[in-house]
């Protein structure tokens, strides 16, 4: 016990334990430090109908994560999102999903994780960022969404990635929230498990292809969930000899509902470039019931990627991708749903302006504008946001 207190209290016999440790020193010695920064001016308006959302706040990702010892790797990472000044009050904060619900400052331990590589398989273990069309990390605002999960990758397989995954609890959207929420009442009281496969070994072609599955019908008190089961699969093909950049996308998902009929999702977008421009088109049909991701949809009609139920409906759309110089874009993107019989909520109109400017290599500046006109039978507020973003990586 007296050698352990010296060690914790005095750096010399630190630096001594950590060098004579051998390939664990090396390995720590060898870790990567990393900080994704950002400040954020976000302005929700609600067409006079309720007060704006807003808020002007800095905040961070600050992880670090460990060289190699045997296959073995470490990370840990601290995420935070503060108020600038008193430009705004919480209450006006409220709302934005760059500060917590009350308008409160965000810290807390985003990730934690221990990862094992073997070949062409790894493991991680702990709190971490997951990027599947389905289970995404919703990097909306300031801070992504994390997940506590178990996840397996193997490349084994000639141009194909395997994904098997177990996710128990999910950190809120974003900033949102600080702290993990229970998700059992949505997800089921054992949590979700998941396959994940990408393949490119067709020329020009890449597949993607997810399930997930509640583990249990039934959340904590007894209660069923409502979906059981989420599906979801796409394609994009690079169009070689058509144009430049051209492509054909077409995706597909549905979701089991434990007392309600199946939803059925499918979509198709068409893309290409000319010159400075790249030109897009797009539809979405969703039918039966609401199609839902677990966190984040993939759906092209959703140009925010939002996290809600999709109700049954048709959307066509279309984008223009500007880029007079390399460091340079403007994109202006529109979209018109029209929902089924019965529903009205989805039933608006969005137009989206995002302007980027690279300045250097850990630098970048963001305008980003949309304004969403629902129609009057909706019951639902016309919205428009604002949002101004100095991005700083390091």
């Amino acid at each position: 016990m007296k050698k352990i207190f010296i060690i914790l209290v005095t750096p010399f016999f630190v630096k001594s334990v950590i060098l004579a440790s051998g390939s664990f020193g090396e390995a720590l010695k060898n870790g990567k430090y990393s900080t994704n920064a950002r400040i954020f001016y976000f302005d929700r308006g609600f067409d006079g109908t309720k007060p704006n959302a807003k808020a002007l706040a800095a905040g961070a990702i600050i992880k670090y994560e460990s060289g190699d010892y045997y296959g073995f790797r470490f990370g840990i990472a601290h995420y935070g999102s503060y108020r600038i000044g008193g430009f705004f009050s919480r209450n006006e904060g409220n709302g934005t999903s760059i500060l917590a619900k009350d308008g409160e400052d965000i810290s807390l331990l985003g990730e934690a994780y221990l990862k094992y590589t073997l070949k062409n398989t790894s493991v991680i273990l702990g709190r971490q960022q997951l990027s599947t069309p389905l289970i995404q990390q919703h990097d909306l605002r300031i801070l992504p969404s994390v997940y506590e999960a178990v996840v397996l990758k193997n490349r084994d397989l000639p141009d194909t990635a395997v994904e098997l995954g177990y996710v128990q609890a999910y950190s809120g959207f974003g900033s949102k929230e600080n702290k993990f929420l229970d998700f059992n009442a949505n997800w089921g009281k054992d949590g979700l498990a998941y396959i994940y496969i990408k393949n490119k070994s067709i020329d020009n072609l890449t597949l993607r292809a997810q399930f997930v599955k509640a583990i249990s019908d039934q959340n904590q008190t007894g209660g069923d969930i409502k979906i059981k089961d989420y599906k979801y699969a796409d394609l994009k093909y690079n169009l070689e000899n058509i144009g430049v950049n051209s492509y054909i996308k077409m995706q597909i998902g549905s979701n089991s509902y434990v007392n309600e009929k199946s939803s059925l999702m499918y979509g198709a977008r068409v893309g290409t470039t000319v010159g400075m421009f790249d030109l897009s088109i797009l539809s979405n049909q969703i039918s039966n019931n609401n199609f839902k991701a677990v966190r984040s949809g993939p759906i092209y009609s959703d140009y925010q990627q939002g996290y809600k139920e999709y109700e049954p409906s048709l959307s066509f759309g279309a984008q223009v991708m500007i880029k007079p110089i390399r460091d340079l874009s403007f994109r202006v993107a529109y979209v018109n749903i029209s929902p089924d019989k019965g529903y009205v909520i989805d039933d608006y109109t969005e137009t989206n302006l995002d302007f980027k400017y690279n300045i250097n290599n850990y630098s970048k500046f963001r305008i980003r504008y949309s304004l969403k006109d629902q129609t009057k039978n909706s019951g639902v507020a016309d919205r428009d946001d604002f949002r101004i973003i100095y991005y700083i990586n390091f």
